[in-house]
């Protein structure tokens, strides 16, 4: 196929057509890569129906254990509270209101955070794969500024842009980038090279490059760590609303500690869990949807 490409005459006369093509031979070169063996970033959506029943019947097993627990060791509920007693407390929180508006706040502080982080990660890990002197530089301090723990340094962040909104989004994003932009550079540096010669023997523009090669081959690798991202941009946040915070589902659970209310607790951990789960499950639709070509048109 890489011959027939560059047999046809105006193929290097025509830069578009020329990206066309070769997007069309990356495509068509992965895929066939990608049907050698199972991957770790397959994006297939066939699960074994006899299956489905594992992950509510987990579910329901832990809630019995839990009531079974509870009811057996007779501690007070406000050191282990049962399941009925944490579901009648979500059911009074969620009446109120309060609950929905500290989860709204926490889960805009999140997806600020995570935009954020993903951004500048995927802007700066893409120039530094291209780039090693770049990286050189760079390393030393993308090192250090992951060797401190979050917690450490969210109290300056906190001095730095406020008890506010913003503090918690940069302390979101901070933990986000490395994932990130490990990611970023490792997909980005898994490009055959061979695939970069032939865009530039067909004349391809550099743009044409990044968003027809670079972009597209290095995806499975860059939607691996955008997963790692979603789930700690959740703890990021709730970090800064632990240090510094008047709502959010981190600072109810301070309020809640601070009152016994340890029902109050489960609940707000509960949503964090939820919040979680749904920002990984959205990255893995989109996942699915993006990739679809790489298990064929069934999945």
């Amino acid at each position: 196929m890489l011959f027939h490409l560059l047999e046809k005459p105006h193929a290097a006369s025509c830069p578009e057509r020329a990206g066309f093509r070769a997007s069309w031979f990356l495509v068509a070169s992965i895929v066939s890569n990608t049907q050698d063996g199972p991957s770790i970033f397959s994006t297939s959506r066939r699960r074994p129906t006899r299956l489905a029943w594992l992950a509510p019947a987990s579910l329901v097993a832990g809630l019995l254990l839990w009531e079974g627990l509870a009811r057996k060791a007779g501690l007070p509920a406000f050191i282990l509270p049962s399941p009925l007693i944490v579901g009648q407390r979500f059911l009074e929180l969620a009446r109120d209101g309060s609950l929905w508006r500290h989860t709204l706040v926490t889960l805009s502080e999140i997806l600020a955070g995570l935009a954020v982080g993903v951004t500048v990660a995927f802007v700066l890990g893409y120039l530094v794969a291209k780039s090693p002197s770049l990286e050189r530089v760079l390393a030393p301090y993308i090192v250090a500024s992951q060797s401190i723990p979050v917690v450490a340094i969210a109290p300056l962040l906190i001095i730095w842009f406020g008890a506010g909104t913003l503090s918690k989004v940069m302390i979101s994003a901070l933990i986000v980038f490395f994932p990130v932009l490990v990611n970023t550079v490792v997909g980005v540096r898994s490009v055959p090279a061979d695939l970069h010669d032939l865009m530039r023997s067909l004349r391809a523009t550099r743009w044409q490059i990044f968003a027809k090669l670079d972009v597209p081959a290095s995806l499975p690798v860059l939607f691996g760590g955008l997963k790692i991202g979603a789930t700690l941009a959740v703890i990021g946040a709730v970090v800064g609303e632990f240090v510094a915070a008047d709502q959010g589902l981190g600072f109810l659970i301070t309020l809640k500690r601070g009152l016994y209310d340890t029902a109050g607790v489960f609940v707000a951990v509960f949503l964090l869990i939820g919040l979680a789960m749904l920002m990984y499950s959205a990255v893995s639709l989109v996942e699915r949807r993006t990739l679809r070509w790489r298990n064929g048109p069934e999945a």
